[in-house]
């Protein structure tokens, strides 16, 4: 049976209503309140047990499939999804270890936004909610390959990052010019179904997953340096290629 957590609605924050549902069910998935494959409760069920709209309920939920904590199937239902790995290590960059490795990495910054508000990844990097972010998405590829699309938030320190930063850099190096060192990162892996735009980005198929890769990095006070949602190829993990980021 599903679990009916408890959820708290503040119909009169500024926060909206769909992204305080997420918070609260990401944190409770990331908690451990709920487990890798546990059965989510349903839209209808949630619209009538906390009394709110059938688009905000699918809209949060919507959120969570995006980041590759739920996972919808047909026939089945949706259940919290299978966590592949979680890891808190010393950072060795990928773009580092495609050079070592003589796979030439190349990256295309797709977006790069300043003054961007996202709640979430302010309350991952310990920011107030309402904390204008950088958002920067970037597609990495080796050797003309693409392997993955890399969604970082970073905090207003670095609104000065452009994207020709990148053409010869990867994140960590970029950030390191600017004062970041001794960076650790925590990483949970999941497997899901891709976007249409994630599938056309990396040139996959209607079979194909990907692995989904909510990452959280800091430096050696402690302070949020990026909170990424990266999407790999599932054979960039068989290739090695994964689990060390940006």
């Amino acid at each position: 049976m599903p679990s009916t957590l408890p959820v708290v609605v503040d119909r009169t924050s500024p926060v909206p209503l769909y992204h305080q549902l997420a918070e609260q069910w990401a944190a409770a998935i990331h908690s451990g309140a709920l487990k890798p494959g546990d059965p989510f409760e349903n839209e209808l069920a949630l619209v009538a047990r906390l009394r709110l709209s059938r688009p905000t309920v699918r809209k949060a939920m919507d959120e969570l499939v995006r980041q590759g904590l739920l996972v919808r199937r047909r026939g089945v239902g949706t259940h919290v999804a299978s966590t592949l790995n979680q890891r808190r290590d010393p950072l060795t960059p990928l773009f580092d270890r495609l050079l070592t490795t003589g796979r030439q990495p190349a990256t295309e910054v797709l977006r790069l936004q300043s003054s961007r508000p996202n709640p979430e990844a302010a309350r991952q990097l310990g920011l107030a909610i309402g904390t204008p972010l950088l958002y920067l998405e970037r597609l990495r590829r080796a050797e003309g390959r693409p392997l993955v699309v890399l969604r970082s938030w970073l905090p207003p320190r670095f609104a000065d990052v452009i994207a020709d930063d990148f053409t010869d850099h990867g994140l960590y190096e970029v950030l390191g010019a600017r004062g970041a060192s001794q960076v650790v990162a925590t990483q949970q892996v999941t497997a899901r179904i891709p976007t249409l735009r994630e599938r056309r980005l990396l040139d996959l198929t209607r079979r194909d997953a990907v692995l989904a890769v909510s990452w959280l990095s800091q430096d050696g006070d402690g302070n949020g340096l990026e909170y990424g949602l990266h999407t790999y190829r599932g054979d960039a993990a068989i290739e090695n290629t994964l689990y060390k980021e940006c």
